[in-house]
C-alpha cells in the first residue's frame, strides 16, 4: 500500500501542468453602444460635421488607452465628389516592441451619397453608416479596450482607416484611399498579417470567405474560419463567395502585408439591400452580430495556437 501511494505521488509530481489560456470576454453591449454613438454624430462622410466631430472623439478615446497613438493626416481628392478632402488614419499600437505583429483594421468614414437607394430622391443624402463604417469601428474600439487592459503576447496594431467609401461605383480602385495612403507611407513596422472587418453589424449576419482574401492567405483563412467553427459562431460560412476591393487589397498589393477581409455581402439578405442606402441605420444591426466577430478576433489574438 505504501509503495502504491509512493508510486502515485511520483506520477502526480511528474505530470506536466496544463496551462489554461486566458481569453477576455468581448462585451457586445459596449460595442453596440459605440455603433450607436457613431451614428449619433450623424453621417461621417469626409467634409461633414459628423466626420470632424467623430474624428475628435475617436482621437480622445484612443489617447486614453495604454497604447501608442499615431494620427496619419493626408490630403486626397474624393472621387465621387471630385473635391479635395482632409483624411485621418488613426493607428494605435500595443506591444510596439513585439516581433510578431497583427494588424486589425476597419474604416470609420461613411458614404456621401445613397446611390443604391430604391428611392431616387435619396441619392444626394449621405449614408448614416451603422453597418458600413460604424460596425467594424465599434468592434475594434471594444477590442482596443480589451487589449489596453489585458496585454497579449503579440504586437497589435489597430488601424481606423479614413476615405474608404468615397469611390465611384464600378471603379474599385477609387475606394480604400486611406488604406492606400497607409500602405504607401507605413508609419509603423510592417505587420506580419492583417484582418479587416467591414459590414459586420447586420442582424442577419452571414460571413462567407471573401475570394481575394483566400487567394492572398488561404491557410490563414482556413485557420480563422476553422476557429469560428470551434467557437460555434454560425455567421461564418466555409464557402468562397464574392470578391471586393476593400482595405485589405492595397495592404497586400502596395505594402505586401498578407491581409484578409471579414465582410457580410448581403445586408440584410439576397432579396433586399440596405448597403449605401438610407436604411443603413442601427435598428438593422445587432449586438449579437458584433459579438460573433468580436469573440472570434479576441480568441484569435489571445490563443496563440491559432496564429
Amino acid at each position: 500500500m505504501i509503495r502504491l501511494l509512493l508510486f502515485f505521488l511520483i506520477i502526480s509530481c511528474n505530470t506536466p501542468e496544463v496551462k489554461s489560456t486566458f481569453i477576455p470576454t468581448f462585451d457586445s453591449k459596449t460595442a453596440f453602444s459605440y455603433l450607436e454613438l457613431q451614428c449619433d454624430f450623424g453621417p461621417r462622410n469626409p467634409g461633414s460635421n459628423g466626420h470632424i466631430n467623430f474624428s475628435n472623439y475617436l482621437n480622445n478615446f484612443l489617447k486614453q488607452l495604454n497604447g501608442e497613438l499615431i494620427v496619419q493626416d493626408f490630403l486626397y481628392i474624393e472621387p465621387i465628389t471630385d473635391s479635395q478632402r482632409a483624411g485621418k488614419n488613426f493607428i494605435i499600437q500595443f506591444n510596439s516592441d513585439a516581433n510578431y505583429r497583427l494588424l486589425l483594421g476597419a474604416h470609420w468614414d461613411t458614404r456621401s451619397f445613397s446611390d443604391q437607394d430604391d428611392n431616387a430622391d435619396n441619392f444626394n443624402s449621405p449614408v448614416l453608416g451603422a453597418n458600413d463604417g460604424a460596425s467594424g469601428t465599434a468592434v475594434l474600439m471594444e477590442i482596443a479596450n480589451i487589449i489596453s487592459d489585458n496585454n497579449p503576447n503579440i504586437g497589435i496594431d489597430i488601424v481606423f482607416f479614413d476615405a474608404e467609401d468615397g469611390g465611384i461605383a464600378g471603379k474599385p480602385e477609387t475606394f480604400a484611399l486611406g488604406a492606400k495612403y497607409f500602405a504607401e507611407n507605413l508609419p509603423i513596422k510592417k505587420p506580419d498579417f492583417a484582418i479587416i472587418v467591414d459590414m459586420v453589424g447586420d442582424k442577419n449576419l452571414t460571413i462567407p470567405i471573401e475570394r481575394i482574401s483566400y487567394s492572398i492567405a488561404p491557410e490563414k483563412v482556413k485557420k480563422i474560419w476553422g476557429l469560428a467553427e470551434e467557437l460555434n459562431l454560425p455567421a461564418f460560412k466555409k464557402t468562397i463567395a464574392n470578391e471586393i476591393y476593400d482595405d485589405h487589397v492595397p495592404l497586400w498589393e502596395i505594402a505586401g502585408i498578407p491581409a484578409i477581409d471579414i465582410i457580410d455581402f448581403q445586408y440584410p439578405n439576397m432579396f433586399y439591400n440596405y448597403w449605401h442606402t438610407q436604411n443603413d441605420i442601427p435598428i438593422n444591426c445587432s449586438p449579437q452580430s458584433l459579438a460573433q466577430v468580436g469573440t472570434l478576433l479576441v480568441s484569435y489574438i489571445y490563443d496563440e495556437k491559432h496564429l
